[in-house]
């Protein structure tokens, strides 16, 4: 007599598996979610197809008004030059590698900085009130001083002094200026973000025998700066465009290479060069922003870690 195994394992009478076949796990879409699904497959295609279209005849339309314009065929020749943007181009890119190396190096000091500011801004106690005061006063005066006007403080105020052993380097001052300005904007980043984490998260940590500058860096510290990494990012796009006005202090950047070849050739061409470089490098800095800020609002809203 033959036996057939059951969905426990136990055979059967017929010598037939009881089990469903292997890769079946015999779960088949109803016809009203089929119908659900290619509703939806449709519509998507239909969006992107009436995005694609109005996107084109937006820009057929801004095309026509731009090119129609009294004005456009001088305007063509002064911004938009063949010869001029060839020959830009590399000096740009050559310039460019400063901008780079500032964004590097500045970066690095601004997230430092401005962790050190935030930090002193959220000690407690009636003994670090000097420090907090002195940290709430930083911060107050770099994000209310506007970045060009503390570039020319720094650029073309301290070579004025004539102190010893401080440098003129117009790529330094304005390194430290940038830092000065931004390292304000990231310590309230920080700031926020340590604040963000509830109270209870110290308190434990605390019972658990960890003092008070442990439960900061192992428990406050990283929950805070995993919950401002879109913000922290932003700074840092705009600190890369930023990295352009060193070059008010003759620093040869993308900026101030641009400017050289217009001061000879009256011709702004380098100058659209030079923009369309920062865009394309300031791109996937943005993308990758989005990118980060998307996946943390999905863990988010599905309680997972962030």
């Amino acid at each position: 007599m033959t036996v057939i195994k059951d969905e426990s394992g136990r055979e059967g009478a017929d010598g037939t598996s009881g089990m469903p076949a292997h890769g079946d796990d015999g779960y088949a879409p109803s016809g009203r979610r089929l119908e659900r699904e290619r509703y939806q497959r449709a519509r998507a295609r239909r969006a992107t197809a009436i995005a694609a279209l109005s996107t084109l005849v937006t820009a057929a339309v801004l095309y026509l008004v731009v090119v129609n314009a009294p004005g456009w065929p001088r305007t063509k020749e002064t911004f938009f030059n063949g010869q001029y943007a060839r020959e830009a181009f590399p000096k740009v890119l050559e310039g460019l590698w400063l901008n780079v190396r500032l964004l590097v190096v500045c970066g690095a000091a601004v997230l430092v900085l401005g962790m050190l500011i935030a930090i002193a801004r959220t000690l407690r106690g009636p003994v670090f009130f000097p420090l907090r005061a002195l940290a709430a006063a930083y911060t107050d005066f770099f994000r209310g001083l506007p970045l060009i006007i503390n570039l020319m403080i720094v650029v073309l105020g301290v070579p004025a002094l004539r102190l010893q052993g401080v440098t003129v380097d117009p790529v330094l001052l304005g390194g430290t200026a940038l830092t000065l300005t931004y390292s304000a904007y990231v310590a309230e980043v920080f700031r926020a973000g340590i604040e963000s984490v509830h109270p209870s998260q110290r308190a434990a940590a605390r019972s658990l025998g960890l003092t008070n500058r442990q439960a900061l860096r192992h428990v406050v510290l990283p929950q805070a700066v995993r919950r401002q990494v879109p913000p922290l990012l932003n700074d840092l796009v705009s600190l890369q465009k930023d990295t352009g006005l060193v070059s008010i202090g003759g620093a040869i950047d993308a900026v101030r290479a641009a400017d050289i070849i217009v001061g000879r050739s009256l011709n702004y061409t380098p100058y659209i060069v030079a923009g369309l470089v920062f865009v394309a490098l300031t791109i996937p800095m943005t993308r990758f922003t989005d990118w980060v800020t998307a996946r943390m609002d999905r863990q988010r809203a599905q309680g997972g870690s962030i």
